[in-house]
């Protein structure tokens, strides 16, 4: 087994899969899936891979759910490995993608071939294993497709968590505030409007609305995180506009009208000391090309989720790795995932399960453990098996 899951994640691992860029690696996880025998291998619009397991019975249907874009890779010779070698020392395989979600994608696909062949597909339902695209730029949009197409009835979210059970996540938005001035040499600043002294009081009245907060996901942080003005360069010139891009967390159940809310209302209140202050609140919005040419984005709001413990998918999976030998326990992810369109848009059940540590995604001499890949293995049969059962 491990052996096979080592050979399957350094193949992933050695195609270099950057978003928008991901075509190689999926076409070796497309040939993977034909020769662990998957019954239908389905490419759609998006470039996102499926491959699919039929069992001989009715039941439902599970998505196990990897990424197959990775972050670049800015300078290689910091690197004591490559970046897309694949290459092993101490039990560990070391290269871009490893846990951020490579590894992972190969426990998937040993999984679902080994689970098959031990029932001989004497299970109820299917087994889908998706390789989604562009999960880093847009977390969810590509799966949308995926969802519309296959309909899962549970989804497993396959990214970092050190083997625990993760039944919820917060969400995240791109909140994007403008200020418009009027220009004007600088030698004569009193002609002008400048646009990031407006800013600045802006940024002073964001800074202190009090966050949302949820009792199981924490506090809807709210924080500035890029700022630019123009033009740029400024030299001798009042800026007239100026832009900063704030990261919110979201929680469950919150809107793009409850974010946008507040912040609005702070900068109406703002304008009563300041009536020539000229702001726009908005999301963030980008489109990108896929690696098949097709357009990919929407507005940076991306939802929270999170399902109780009791459920019955949850306390059953959980109880079942456990049984299973797995060291484990029920948290949630800090970062966004997927899930927000599985679970935040579409109301999929859904849950996070995967080997190695969250804090080595996008790192440098980034690597996943080979003991943590081949309990992942061992960890996915088990919900494979779990959820089939489930009535």
């Amino acid at each position: 087994m491990s052996n096979e899951v080592v050979e399957v994640c350094q193949k992933l691992v050695r195609a270099k899969s950057y978003s928008g860029e991901e075509g190689q690696v999926a076409g070796v996880l497309a040939d993977l899936m034909n020769q662990f025998g998957f019954d239908s291998v389905d490419v759609d619009k998006y470039g996102n891979v499926v491959g699919t397991i039929e069992g001989r019975e009715e039941g439902p249907t599970l998505l196990f759910d990897g990424h197959i874009d990775t972050v670049p890779v800015p300078d290689e010779s910091k690197w004591s490995h490559s970046p897309f070698g694949g290459e092993i020392e101490d039990g560990k395989i070391y290269g871009r993608g490893t846990s951020d979600m490579k590894g992972a994608l190969a426990s998937m696909l040993v999984s679902a071939k080994n689970f098959a062949a031990k029932n001989k597909r004497n299970f109820k339902g299917k087994i889908c294993v998706a390789g989604v695209c562009h999960e880093e730029c847009f977390e969810g949009v590509a799966a949308r497709e995926i969802s519309k197409n296959h309909k899962p009835d549970y989804v497993i979210i396959g990214e970092a968590s050190r083997l625990n059970l993760k039944h919820g996540q917060r969400g995240r938005a791109e909140v994007v505030v403008e200020t418009f001035g009027k220009p004007a040499h600088s030698a004569n600043p009193e002609h002008g409007i400048n646009a990031v002294y407006q800013m600045a009081e802006v940024i002073n009245a964001i800074k202190v609305i009090p966050p949302a907060i949820d009792e199981n996901l924490g506090k809807g942080i709210l924080v500035l995180v890029d700022i630019i003005s123009s033009p740029y360069p400024g030299a001798s010139v009042v800026p007239d506009y100026c832009r900063s891009t704030w990261d919110r967390r979201l929680l469950v159940g919150e809107t793009k009208e409850s974010v946008l809310g507040p912040v609005m209302e702070a900068v109406e209140k703002l304008k009563e000391s300041h009536p020539d202050l000229n702001v726009k609140v908005s999301l963030a919005k980008e489109e990108q090309t896929c690696y098949t040419g097709e357009m990919i984005g929407d507005e940076r709001f991306f939802p929270g989720w999170y399902y109780d413990s009791k459920e019955l998918f949850v306390s059953s999976l959980f109880d079942a790795v456990k049984k299973a030998g797995i060291e484990s326990v029920l948290t949630h992810y800090d970062f966004c995932t997927n899930g927000s369109h599985y679970a935040g848009e579409a109301g999929i059940k859904t849950i996070g399960f995967g080997p190695s540590d969250e804090f080595l995604a996008h790192t440098i001499d980034e690597y996943i453990e080979i003991d943590q890949l081949e309990k992942a293995v061992k960890g996915y049969e088990v919900i494979m098996e779990t959820l089939s059962e489930l009535e």
